[in-house]
Order: C-alpha cells, then sequence, then structure tokens
C-alpha cells in the first residue's frame, strides 16, 4: 500500500548497539530470545486448538473449563462497561477544567477550597511539603510531529491545535518540529518547510527536521522522531533551556490535541512526584473524521476509543500508545526511541523501565488527543488500510522477549516480582486478544458438535448463551459513549446517517474476529516463525472536504 517500504532484511546493514536496552540484532539473539519469540503464537495455537482436543478427550473437563472461562469474562465485560462509564465522566470533568487557571494557583498561597476541585488543594500541600524541583513558569513544550507522505489538509488542523491552545505564551514556551523523511522526496520536503515557515512567529521555535535512513533502522516512526528528538536537544542547549524543564509530547500528522492538554499536562507534571521517571498518556479518540469513515471502521474506531479510557483507570496496565509526553532529561537518557522496533510508542515504556531500574510508570492525561478513524482512498483499500494498522499494533507482542530478556537474564536491580507481574500482564493481554473472541464466540459448540449426546455438552450452548445476552449489555454502554463523543455531523450528510451510526453495531463480531483477533494471531505467527515486519507500514489517510472531494496523502 502507498506508504509502505520494505527492506530486504532488518540487518542489512548493522551497525553496534550503543544503548544498553536496544533490541538485539536479528544474528544476536540467540535461542532463549527466539523462545520468547514463539511463546506467545505457541500459547495462542495451543489455546485455540485446545476445545478440539477436548472435545475428543475429556468433554466434562471441556465444559467445565469452558463455563468458567464464560464466567471469567462476563466479570470483565461488566467491569469494562462500568470502568469506560468511570473514564467518560472523568474526561467530561477533566475538558471543563481552567487548567491555565489551577496552574496560576499552584504558586498562590490561598487555601479557598471553594474555587478549585478538592484535590488541587491535595496537590498543592504535597508539592509544598515535597518540592519535585519542576515550576510551571519554567515549563516548555516541545511538541514533535512525525509525517511521512500526508497532504497539507491532514497535517494543518494538527498544527493548528496546537497553535490555538488554551495556553499562555506559546510563542515563549512552545518548540514545534515537523518531523519528514528525506525518502519522502522534494514534494513532501516543500511542502513541510513551507508549513512550518506559517509558524515562525507563532511558537518559540518552529522547524521542519529532515530524518535520513541510518544503518541499522527499522523503516518506522522511530527513527524520524528520534532523529527530530536529537536536533530538540541541540536548540535545548544552544538556548540555555534546562532539559528537565522540557516535555516532549509526539504526535501523529492526524492527532489534533483537546485545547487543554498542554495546560493539564503541565500541571500534572508540575505536582507529580519524581516527574523524570513517568510518561503522561492522553487518551486517543479516533473521532475526527468518524463520519466519513465506513461503518466497520467506525465501529473499531469507537473500540478503540472505549478502551482507551478503561486503561486510563488501570494504570498498572497503562502503555505509552501514539501521542504520549515525556520529559526530556528522560527521553536523553534512554536514547530517545527505538529505532529497532515499528512499534515505538508501546516500546518506549519498557525501554524507559529498564533504563531506570524500574522506576518508571505512565500518568494519565484525562484530556483528549482527537485522531482519524481509518480512511482511505477506496472502500478495499480502507478496509485493508484498516487490519494493516491493528496488525502494526499487535507487534507489540514483540516486546515479550525483550523483557524476558532485560528482565530476567540481564543483569539489573529491578524486583523480579514487579518484572514477573509486568511479563504476565503483557503476555496475558496478547494472548487474550488473539483467543479471546474466538473461544466467547465459538469455545461452547465446540463439545457439543462432537457429543451431541452428552448432557454437559447440550447445555453449554444454552449457558454460553444466557451469560453472553446479558454481557452484551456492554454494547449499550458502548453505543452511549459513541454518541457522547461523536463530533457534529457535517452538513454533506443528511439525517439517516445517523441511523447508520446505530445500525453499524450489528458489524461488532465481525470486525472483532475480522480485524482484532485475526491481526493479532497473524502478527504472533509471524514472529513464532521469525518472519519479521521490518517495516512500519503508514496507514493511509484520506480527509474529505466539505465539498465531499477526497484528499489523500501524497502517491
Amino acid at each position: 500500500m502507498p506508504g509502505s517500504i520494505q527492506r530486504p532484511n532488518e540487518d542489512y546493514l548493522e551497525t553496534p548497539m550503543k544503548f544498553k536496552y536496544e533490541i538485539p540484532f536479528q544474528k544476536n539473539k540467540g535461542k532463549l530470545y527466539r523462545f520468547f519469540e514463539i511463546l506467545p503464537g505457541a500459547l495462542t495455537w495451543t489455546v485455540l486448538i485446545l476445545p478440539f482436543v477436548l472435545a475428543f478427550t475429556n468433554v466434562g473437563l471441556a465444559a467445565i473449563l469452558m463455563i468458567a472461562y464464560l464466567l471469567i469474562w462476563f466479570v470483565k465485560a461488566v467491569a469494562l462497561a462500568l470502568r469506560s462509564l468511570q473514564g467518560f465522566a472523568i474526561v467530561e470533568k477533566h475538558k471543563k477544567l481552567d487548567w491555565q487557571e489551577l496552574i496560576v494557583d499552584l504558586d498562590q498561597e490561598d487555601v479557598d477550597h471553594r474555587r478549585f476541585p478538592k484535590w488541587h488543594y491535595e496537590n498543592k500541600k504535597r508539592q509544598a511539603d515535597n518540592p519535585n524541583g519542576i515550576y510551571s513558569k519554567d515549563i516548555v513544550h516541545a511538541v514533535i510531529v512525525a509525517t511521512w507522505n500526508e497532504a497539507r489538509e491532514i497535517l494543518k488542523p494538527t498544527l493548528d491545535c496546537v497553535a490555538e491552545s488554551a495556553y499562555d505564551d506559546k510563542d515563549k514556551n512552545f518548540i514545534v518540529l515537523l518531523a519528514y523523511e528525506d525518502r519522502g522526496g522534494p514534494e513532501v520536503e516543500k511542502q513541510a518547510k513551507q508549513l512550518m515557515s506559517e509558524y515562525k512567529n507563532v511558537f518559540l521555535i518552529s522547524e521542519a527536521t529532515k530524518h535520513i535512513d541510518q544503518p541499522g533502522e527499522v523503516i518506522g516512526k522511530g527513527g524520524n522522531i528520534t532523529a527530530a528528538g536529537r536536533r530538540l536537544q541541540e536548540i535545548v542547549e544552544k538556548k540555555g533551556i534546562d532539559p528537565k524543564n522540557v516535555l516532549v509530547t509526539t504526535l501523529d500528522a492526524d492527532n489534533r490535541p483537546h485545547k487543554s492538554y498542554f495546560a493539564g499536562l503541565s500541571y500534572v507534571y508540575a505536582v507529580c512526584h519524581d516527574p523524570k521517571y513517568m510518561s503522561f498518556q492522553p487518551i486517543p479518540m479516533f473521532t475526527n473524521n468518524i463520519w466519513d469513515a465506513p461503518a466497520p471502521m467506525r465501529v473499531i474506531a469507537t473500540g478503540n476509543s472505549y478502551w482507551m479510557m478503561v486503561q486510563g483507570l488501570r494504570q498498572h496496565m497503562l502503555r505509552n500508545f501514539s501521542a504520549h509526553a515525556q520529559p526530556l532529561h528522560a527521553l536523553i537518557e534512554t536514547d530517545f526511541w527505538s529505532v529497532r522496533t515499528i512499534v515505538e510508542d508501546g516500546h518506549q515504556f519498557w525501554r524507559s523501565y529498564f533504563t531506570f531500574h524500574g522506576q518508571h510508570e505512565v500518568i494519565p492525561i484525562f484530556l483528549p488527543i482527537y485522531q482519524d478513524a481509518v480512511l482511505a482512498d477506496g472502500y478495499k483499500r480502507t478496509l485493508k488500510a484498516q487490519f494493516v494498522q491493528i496488525r502494526r499494533w499487535a507487534w507489540g507482542a514483540s516486546d515479550i522477549a525483550y523483557v524476558a530478556k532485560y528482565g530476567y537474564f540481564t543483569k539489573n536491580n529491578i524486583s523480579k516480582i514487579d518484572v514477573t507481574f509486568k511479563f504476565m500482564r503483557l503476555l496475558e493481554g496478547h494472548l487474550s486478544w488473539a483467543t479471546a473472541p474466538l473461544i466467547l464466540l465459538f469455545g461452547a459448540i465446540i463439545p457439543w458438535i462432537f457429543n451431541q449426546s452428552d448432557f454437559l455438552a447440550n447445555q453449554l450452548p444454552q449457558i454460553s448463551s444466557q451469560l453472553q445476552t446479558i454481557a452484551m449489555m456492554g454494547i449499550l454502554v458502548t453505543m452511549f459513549i459513541a454518541f457522547k463523543i461523536l463530533p457534529p455531523k457535517p452538513e454533506r450528510y443528511k439525517k439517516h446517517r445517523t441511523i447508520w451510526m446505530v445500525l453499524q453495531w450489528i458489524l461488532l463480531p465481525l470486525t472483532t474476529l475480522g480485524y482484532n483477533a485475526s491481526a493479532a494471531i497473524y502478527s504472533q505467527t509471524r514472529l513464532m516463525f521469525g518472519r519479521y515486519l521490518g517495516k512500519f507500514d503508514v496507514t493511509e489517510k484520506a480527509v474529505k472536504k466539505d465539498t465531499g472531494e477526497t484528499v489523500t496523502s501524497h502517491s
């Protein structure tokens, strides 16, 4: 697809790894590393085959295990529905707060418990008792916007959102870098430079930075934003700015921060403990073009938004995803982002976790970063682009071997209990991603198909149906949230478009199986056989104008 570039071999050019916790080259992985690369795929296929094996060998055990599995997921479904409502309520509340006023009040001595939320005064007291060395007035926001071949109509709204943020003194406190690829050619370079010239009087620094492919890099976003990060380090040193006061947010071309995002981020950074050892994760909401995207993509986009609100409340499970922020002095110590993986966002958590000897966590910022639902030029291309995007996300299973290597088989001072809990959550998450939809939909009928005379086998589909009927009420919660986060309907669409926004949910089983589970199985199976994804398949982006005209990425 457009935007995809394949190298013949990920190790066609190798340079020595300077960073201690880098992903090893293929020839250096060894049998133990390969074992843990094989592990997620092997477990997935074992779980998928097991119901058939038990149906032939021990139907009673198969039924008991299936009932237990259904009950566990029934409880999970109820918990997820409640968590999503809680997360949505927090996001809505935080969107209404005046974060700029909260920042100003941090330096005030008043104790008026009526103007602001109670937690604000608790933060002030904790900060006064145990200052973290960060003062809101000193914070500089650095924004790295990564682009490959996206059209101006996609990039400019993102840059405008940064420029229009509800944050004082953007001309003194913002450094904005548009990171483009040299391999994009002269057209991409010309557009990047022209775009950033339009903001030269808006931000402290407005610059287009070029990334030239380096030996040993996987073609992807990691190399691009790392090159921009190193350029940022040069700018900060030249300006005499302390790197601990620079908060770096990475955005994709279509990522549009809520107007209060940077103010909210400044506030949290100023009051949190040990800010060097933290990443900050806003809530991705895939709603920019939700009215224009096909129905299957709308269902997937809404589900992703729903899931990210849930994850924001599960801090022990929270990892960097897409747009995220981290202080510059921490990025310098981690040698910025990995250039050896196509999932540099989620991998950055582990990279930081090992660099700082387990002293790292991700803090949720309950403010949205609005992103595009998948939309390409044409229906078939859109369907393919969606699968490719989820396949790339599912490649995060490659981190399982990385965590095992540096958590268990490399000398460190990290608690093995902590590593084990994190490792097991990572493994279980990818296993469930690949297997849960298939087991929940078809697991109960497998014993019945092969043992129709068995009482338990006959009862199992009925029990499954009853539990799933109750659990499906969670879809009503998803639908409620979907309509609450839905942007206004463009004038080019008639009222009946809203009806399709309701009817689209009959596609949920198909999208769950055809995209989420299938993409995870595909990625884990490729990893299992050593067929590495050595490229970052850029999701083709299209935008519809009010006239109905579709504008796509550069060819």
